[in-house]
C-alpha cells in the first residue's frame, strides 16, 4: 500500500482511512478505489472533503486477500457492507473510482435503500478496455509500463515506482491469479440492464480521454440512470481524482454541498 497522511485504522479485518466530523448532519461519504490502486488513490479528496465538514471512509479493498474462490465484485461488495456495518453506519454516499465504481453500483443494487447518493469515475459495469490483466508478460516491463500509462492521459503519472508495484503483482501468482478472477467477474457482472432501478442522486466524473472505459460508457450511464449528471475533464484518462484532484475535488463538493443544502440526499 501507498504512504498515507492518515492514520489508518484497523477493525477486524479491515483497514481504512476516517477523516472528518463523526457527527455529521449528512451520510459519510465512503472512497473506494480501483483494481490496481490504494488508499493514496484519494489522499486530496479525503483532505478536501473532510476539510468542508463531510465525515470521509476509505477502506482498503482486498483484491489480492480473499479466498481464490471467494474472489469477485460481488464479493467485494459483499466486504463493503460487512465495513459499513462494522462501523455501524446507516446510509453512506458511495464513492468508487473504476472496479471501486462497479463495487459501489453492485451494493447500490442489493441496498438501494442504505445509499445517499453515488460519485462514479471511471466505473466499470457496462464495459471497459482490458489492461491485459490475463495475458501479462510477466517479466517484459515495457509492457507492464504501457499498460500502466494507459490508466493517465499524461504518462509521468506512469512512475518508475508505480511500474515497479505493477511487476511485482503481475510476478506474484496467487496476487496474479485474483487479479485476473476480478477482471473476468467485472466482465461478467454487468449492470448496464438495471441502472434504471437506482434513483438516488448519482455524479459522474469522467476523463475525457479515459481509454479504458470511454467516454461513450460514461454517456450511457448518464442516459440509463433516472438521475445522473455527468461531468467530463478534458485532457485527463481513466483515474481523475489522481491526475486532476482539484477539479474532481471540486465536482463532488458541490454535488455534495447541493445535496445537503436541498435536503435531497435519497431517504
Amino acid at each position: 500500500m501507498h504512504d498515507t497522511p492518515f492514520t489508518v485504522r484497523e477493525l477486524d479485518a479491515f483497514e481504512y482511512v476516517d477523516e472528518g466530523p463523526r457527527d455529521a448532519e449528512v451520510p459519510p461519504v465512503v472512497l473506494l478505489h480501483g483494481m490496481l490502486g490504494d488508499l493514496s488513490n484519494w489522499t486530496t479528496t479525503i483532505q478536501a472533503l473532510s476539510a468542508r465538514g463531510y465525515r470521509v471512509l476509505a477502506p482498503t479493498i482486498p483484491v489480492y486477500d480473499l479466498p481464490l474462490g471467494e474472489t469477485s465484485v460481488p464479493d467485494l461488495a459483499e466486504f463493503v457492507r460487512s465495513f459499513i456495518e462494522a462501523l455501524d453506519l446507516d446510509q453512506t454516499v458511495l464513492t468508487g473510482n473504476s472496479l471501486g465504481g462497479h463495487i459501489a453500483l453492485l451494493y447500490a443494487l442489493r441496498y438501494p435503500e442504505d445509499v445517499a447518493a453515488l460519485v462514479l469515475s471511471g466505473s466499470s459495469g457496462i464495459y471497459e478496455a482490458t489492461l491485459g490483466t490475463t495475458t501479462m508478460r510477466r517479466q517484459d516491463r515495457d509492457f507492464i509500463r504501457e499498460r500502466t500509462e494507459m490508466t493517465f492521459y499524461d504518462p509521468a503519472h506512469a512512475t518508475e515506482e508505480l511500474v515497479d508495484e505493477m511487476l511485482e503483482i503481475v510476478n506474484d501468482r496467487p496476487r496474479a491469479l485474483r487479479l485476473i478472477k476480478i477482471a473476468r467477474s467485472a466482465d461478467e457482472e454487468t449492470v448496464t440492464e438495471q441502472l434504471e432501478t437506482l434513483p438516488m442522486p448519482t455524479l459522474l466524473i469522467w476523463g475525457h480521454d479515459d481509454v479504458i472505459t470511454p467516454p461513450d460508457v460514461a454517456e450511457e450511464f448518464r442516459d440509463r440512470m433516472p438521475n445522473a449528471h455527468l461531468h467530463f475533464i478534458d485532457e485527463c484518462g481513466h483515474a481523475p481524482m489522481i491526475e486532476h484532484p482539484d477539479r474532481f475535488n471540486q465536482l463532488t463538493l458541490r454535488f455534495l454541498d447541493t445535496l445537503a443544502q436541498q435536503d435531497r440526499f435519497q431517504q
